[in-house]
């Protein structure tokens, strides 16, 4: 039995639309998925129903259920780890999310020891990188073995090019963090509210976290999550 403080977001797959019409094997996963979360102060902020085949990869619900886990910071939970998938490369794909994956079936699976046991099922594709990489570090040891001159100052370059591939991944993380806003900021804006402060104000009565998940949301931050989403108008 788990017990938990936080939110969660729920994933349900059946692999027919028979099973997906009548409810069987939905009902069974929302049991376990019951029981995992039994005791503690929990929220379930979103339920996400898939009717696909486990072999697939291109699941929207699934998509959906990730991007409202990233969007209140919450963590998704699953019956078995089968409904997720067996295969490896996906699993791969679902760790570099950035969601916080509960399996009912694995209680131990959660935090850092849960991602380090996860990162065990895609050490396969771990170990092609780190092979990759060995393989550059020879050339450059063979190269530099021939006198070949690797570049001028290579401090210099490299602390440039660790800032730039710094910048990236943080911009890459502002742009997908709009994204998962955006459906939601269409939403206040349908009310009426407008506003980058009234948007900022309905944020914060929904609860959703900021980027960094401190503090409030202000009018200059929607400003600039709308800035990064074309789609949202004024």
């Amino acid at each position: 039995m788990a017990q938990h403080n936080g939110k969660f977001v729920c994933y349900y797959r059946v692999s027919t639309g028979k099973q997906g019409r009548s409810g069987l094997g939905i009902d069974a996963q929302r049991a376990a998925v019951a029981t995992y979360l039994n005791g503690g102060d929990w929220t379930i902020v979103a339920e996400h129903t898939e009717v696909e085949s486990g072999k697939r990869a291109d699941r929207p619900a699934l998509e959906q259920a990730l991007a409202a886990a990233r969007l209140h910071r919450a963590a998704l939970v699953v019956s078995k780890v089968d409904r997720l998938t067996r295969s490896v490369a996906f699993l791969s794909k679902l760790l570099e999310a950035g969601v916080d994956v509960r399996f009912a079936d694995l209680p131990a699976i959660e935090g850092a020891t849960g991602r380090f046991l996860l990162q065990q099922m895609v050490a396969v594709a771990e170990l092609e990188a780190g092979m990759i990489s060995a393989r550059t570090k020879a050339a450059l040891a063979a190269a530099k073995a021939r006198g070949k001159k690797l570049g001028g100052n290579r401090g210099v370059k490299l602390s440039h090019a660790a800032q730039m591939a710094g910048c990236a991944v943080r911009s890459k993380k502002a742009a997908e963090r709009a994204v998962d806003l955006a459906p939601t900021i269409a939403e206040i804006q349908k009310t009426g509210v407008t506003s980058f402060r009234g948007i900022a104000a309905a944020l914060n009565e929904r609860s959703i976290p900021t980027a960094r998940g401190r503090g409030n949301w202000s009018a200059v931050q929607v400003q600039r999550v709308m800035g990064q989403t074309p789609r949202l108008q004024r």
